[in-house]
């Protein structure tokens, strides 16, 4: 194997740039009103170790260019995963084809050109990591070792990955926009599996950065993954009965996500959102607001423009508890008579800001209650925002852990569940682009025996 190998493409943001600046050339050569155009390379290395043994070696490397043009109102749309000049052409004609046989879409279009970014800050977003794939094994391998080492309970394990990726992007349209910017992140995963004479466990544990010097060690990872999974022996169900509910930083970002895609324009402007027509109101206690912070340096949602090159500001989704914009992009923005608010893509670093206070201290303040640590299913309906997932955790008395549960089942409804949040904690999980601490509910039912 390779002593060194930087996992970094050799095509060039300015190379894109050049390949989007064809497309678009070609585009109104052919006639088109309006174009817009978007090439990536990405390049990434995996490894996964499995009971000592190499599962998987994976070297990966995808590129492609996409291509949208507007006759009046007309789109048509072509991608290709060959860059060269004579498959850009190609692409672009078979777009234009595309445009002359579809119907007028009157919200269809470029943003407008006044919305478009025209300088934006260093983000510090690439880092690639020069690790050769021996170097990989021998970080996965002392991370599944480090977890296999720690309890004698536990006997098998599903393995431990060490992954690194690279990505090029460029963006640009007949409204004069061209951007590109590189990104990485690297990261590190370990589950094992423990034993004992009431049954078997699984658990695991992950580290996620833009700097591979910003992970967590190998030992770290494993440990965390096998003290997770120990932890969970012995589970028992539960009674059915209503308590207060503590989700953790990672499943606390799944109760956000919910609240997003409740307030997106798809749901929107197809009345199919729990939070139709519902800015201004209240969705969260008052002293919590969610905000959008796309440009914090290194931060995983971190991008100097969106998917359709927007300018992106700090901007708040939720105000003092209160809706206060909807997640949109141009064309769901015309289906609702708004404007864009920068989320062609996505949204950017949304952080959930107000009081916040460390795990112990909401324990104390749950008293009795649910700690969820893992979910399972998908049951959320996203017109009613009616909740109901399998879950496991550990029970809690007097602010103290008492015994690990299973085989139940958490409800309720998103609205109150999100209105009715008692306390946040201080322990923001920063591996992610939605930034949340834990979060205590008031109330949910538990369903078990």
């Amino acid at each position: 194997m390779q002593d060194s190998l930087e996992v970094k493409s050799s095509t060039r943001p300015a190379e894109l740039e050049q390949a989007v600046e064809k497309a678009l050339a070609e585009a109104r050569r052919q006639g088109a009103d309006a174009a817009e155009s978007g090439a990536s390379v990405d390049t990434g290395l995996g490894v996964t170790v499995r009971m000592g043994e190499v599962e998987t070696l994976e070297y990966r490397q995808d590129r492609g260019i996409g291509v949208t043009v507007f006759f009046g109102q007309r789109k048509g749309a072509a991608n290709t995963s060959d860059l060269s000049d004579g498959a850009i052409v190609e692409a672009v004609a078979k777009a234009c084809d595309i445009a002359r046989f579809t119907e007028d879409d009157e919200h269809g279009g470029l943003p407008p050109a006044d919305r478009q970014a025209r300088d934006w800050p260093d983000l510090d977003l690439c880092h690639p990591w020069a690790i050769s794939p021996d170097a990989a094994i021998d970080m996965a391998r002392r991370c599944e070792d480090a977890a296999r080492g720690f309890d004698a309970r536990i006997d098998n394990s599903d393995g431990a990955s060490v992954d690194t990726h690279h990505g090029v992007r460029a963006y640009g349209n007949s409204n004069g926009f061209l951007g590109s910017y590189e990104g990485t992140n690297h990261g590190m995963s370990a589950s094992v599996l423990a034993r004992d004479e009431q049954g078997m466990q699984r658990d695991f544990w992950y580290t996620a950065a833009r700097l591979a010097d910003d992970l967590q060690s190998p030992e770290t990872v494993g440990r965390k993954a096998a003290e997770r999974t120990v932890k969970r022996l012995g589970g028992r169900r539960l009674s059915t009965r209503k308590a207060p509910v503590l989700f953790p930083p990672s499943l606390a970002r799944g109760l956000i996500g919910a609240l997003v895609g409740a307030a997106s324009g798809p749901a929107q402007y197809r009345q199919a959102s729990w939070l139709l027509d519902a800015v201004g109101e209240s969705v969260l206690p008052e002293w919590l607001s969610l905000v959008e912070r796309p440009h914090l340096p290194r931060a995983m949602g971190s991008s100097p423009f969106d998917g359709e090159g927007v300018a992106l500001s700090d901007n708040p989704l939720v105000e003092n508890g209160r809706l206060s914009r909807y997640v949109l992009d141009s064309y769901t923005a015309r289906q609702l008579g708004l404007e864009s608010t920068g989320n062609a893509g996505g949204v950017h670093n949304l952080s959930l800001e107000g009081e916040a206070c460390d795990f112990e201290t909401l324990l104390k303040r749950m008293d009795t209650g649910l700690m969820v640590t893992e979910l399972m299913g998908q049951g959320v309906n996203g017109v009613t925002g009616d909740y109901s997932r399998g879950a496991a955790g550990f029970w809690v008395e007097n602010g103290e852990i008492q015994c690990p549960v299973e085989e139940i089942t958490v409800a309720g409804n998103l609205k109150p569940m999100l209105g009715n949040i008692v306390a946040a904690g201080n322990d923001v999980d920063y591996r992610a682009n939605v930034l949340t601490g834990s979060l205590l509910l008031e109330e949910m039912t538990i369903a078990g025996e």
